[in-house]
């Protein structure tokens, strides 16, 4: 399991006064009310960053950062990554998990048949789609429903699936 969990991506300035804007990859952008510090991969290493400010804008969140005062101080981290720690995440309810922790899990029929490897999770609105790739390299859409996923179980890296009339065809 990955320890550090991507929230957003810095996608352009704001303004002049070292505001960015960032497009949010958490379910709640409202969660970056609570944060106080980020870490910003910058690449080639981590670098802690204090949250001063959090304002919204449509479907951005725009953050201020303590020490950045200028858009030519920020402006060379566009398109990177901000991430926190687990002990940061929002607490998952039952039948909850982090996408991360799902990518490259073995999906196996309710019958014991490997199907594939889980390589993507669609978000749709309605429900999540499972992107399973075969073994012959067929990629299979699976909907993120009771009726279809039967279980999740992170520690043995497995997720058995019931396949629904018409999911392979």
């Amino acid at each position: 399991m990955e320890n550090l969990l991507r929230v957003g991506v810095i996608s352009s300035t704001h303004g002049v006064k070292g505001e960015v804007k960032v497009f949010p990859t958490t379910d709640d952008p409202a969660r970056f009310k609570s944060l106080k510090k980020v870490m910003l991969d910058t690449g080639r290493e981590h670098m802690d960053l204090e949250i001063q400010g959090v304002k919204f804008f449509k479907n951005m969140v725009i953050l201020k950062f303590k020490g950045f005062d200028s858009i030519d101080e920020i402006e060379k981290y566009k398109g990177k990554d901000l991430l926190i720690s687990r002990d940061q995440a929002v607490k998952l309810g039952p039948d909850e998990n982090f996408i991360i922790d799902l990518i490259g899990l073995r999906v196996v029929t309710e019958d014991g048949a490997e199907l594939g490897t889980l390589t993507d999770v669609i978000k749709t609105g309605a429900n999540d789609v499972y992107e399973v790739r075969t073994g012959e390299g067929k990629d299979v859409l699976l909907p993120a429903i009771k009726e279809c996923v039967l279980g999740v179980d992170i520690e043995e890296g497995i997720v058995t699936v019931h396949i629904m009339d018409g999911l392979l065809d």
